[in-house]
């Protein structure tokens, strides 16, 4: 056994955990008062032994939601309805901290997609119905660690296993399919490092995607498109069979993937863009749209980026960022700029970039007001005059000012 006492443990204990409202009672001695056990469980563990601070913390316990209720309820801590009681989750909020307690579970019945399950005090029954070893660890509030599956010695040598058979693990939930590749861009030092046998099981159960639903398969692909490997894990997503299940089309284009993956290592691209590589035409965005349910602004820029990746490049001279400025000017819509700074990143301009961040979009100094002030009367005239006078100002690189235009419309 093996007892934690890092940095990133000792500060958890923050002030929701080291004392409820009204008792003189910390939150895990609460637990103990009555006997029940409490423990850190699965990803604030995984993300404790690697020596980060995990973003939130998970407990599992031996008492019941009903118990808990109870005793959270006689203590004066409030509760948060969220529906997870049936499940076994009370939700606790303390200190402004909101904390996920779960009974301990077993699943009775499972259809690929959720399960029904059972309570349980048996620590280790629970880590086995977990997907991953490095997921399936607890972590007493002493710092003892409690690993049934070999999940800290996998962490180590950063190998992504499931908890027992591969193929009853993704049975049990399709989607655990791509909280493999998730993970596996997430720990794994190199690509390809897999045991054949998991790879096996994802090939057979593959098919098993497409019952699942495209807002929990775009949750996760996303985060695989942002995490490392993300070339050979998509490329593995087609090799197994399971890129059709999950919105891409049949002939991915591969090559070009290959490419824009090298071009936007560090630049922070959004998941939309990494993905827009491997997508030929724009009926590949709508399909992507129609399996995934995509936000409207991802959908717009897939469209976007299917568009212009091949036309709209740099200018060759003196000012190579022009063609992407007049784009935006000439533009009616509110967020070109965002998507000319990911169009960018696509083909892996990164030095036009950083100018790109920092140029600030000039407003055009005339209006019908100044052409008024100057004769001009007729409404159509007016417009006439300042869609010649954007066309100079353009010319100038948008540098000349009010009245060097105005003086143009004098002499013409």
């Amino acid at each position: 056994a093996m007892k934690l006492q890092s940095p990133q443990f000792q500060a958890l204990f923050t002030p929701g955990l080291r004392s409820c409202f009204m008792v003189f009672l910390s939150f895990p001695e609460l637990f103990e008062k009555k006997n029940y056990e409490l423990r850190i469980a699965g990803g604030a563990v995984r993300d404790l032994l690697s020596g980060m601070t995990p973003q939130d913390i998970d407990f599992a316990t031996t008492a019941t939601p009903a118990e808990m209720k109870e005793m959270f309820t006689s203590a004066g801590v409030r509760l948060i309805n969220n529906k997870g009681e049936k499940h076994g989750t009370i939700t606790a909020r303390l200190h402004e901290q909101n904390f996920e307690i779960t009974t301990l579970r077993i699943d009775v019945v499972t259809d690929g997609r959720r399960a029904e399950v059972e309570f349980t005090t048996d620590w280790e029954k629970d880590a086995e119905r977990r997907d991953l070893t490095v997921n399936s660890m607890f972590l007493g509030l002493d710092g003892m660690l409690y690993d049934f599956f070999n999940g800290y010695e996998d962490l180590k040598k950063k190998k992504i296993r499931f908890v027992g058979k591969a193929s009853e693990r993704i049975q049990e939930d399709y989607l655990r399919i791509l909280r493999y590749f998730r993970f596996y861009g997430r720990i794994a030092e190199k690509p390809g490092d897999h045991e054949p046998s998991t790879l096996q099981a994802i090939k057979e159960n593959a098919k098993g995607l497409a019952g699942i639903s495209g807002e929990r398969i775009w949750v996760e692909l996303k985060k695989i498109l942002l995490g490392n490997h993300v070339n050979h894990l998509v490329r593995l997503m087609y090799e197994l069979d399971s890129a059709q299940y999950i919105g891409l089309p049949l002939d991915g284009n591969l090559e070009e993937f290959d490419r824009v993956t090298k071009n936007i290592h560090n630049l922070c691209p959004k998941p939309m863009t990494v993905l827009t590589s491997v997508l030929k035409v724009k009926d590949d965005v709508t399909n992507l749209d129609l399996r995934l349910k995509i936000s409207k602004e991802e959908k717009n820029l897939g469209l976007f980026l299917v568009k212009h990746r091949q036309e709209l490049t740099k200018a060759i001279g003196p000012e190579p960022l022009r063609p992407y400025q007049d784009f935006i000017m000439d533009s009616r819509e509110a967020n070109t700029n965002a998507k000319i700074c990911e169009l960018l990143k696509y083909q892996g301009e990164e030095h036009l970039l950083r100018e790109m961040q920092q140029w600030t979009v000039p407003s055009f100094p005339v209006s019908g007001h100044d052409l008024r002030k100057m004769g001009v009367s007729s409404g159509k005239e007016i417009g006439t005059a300042l869609q010649q006078l954007r066309d100079e100002w353009k010319k100038s690189g948008y540098h000349m000012d009010k009245e060097e235009l105005l003086s143009c419309l004098k002499k013409s």
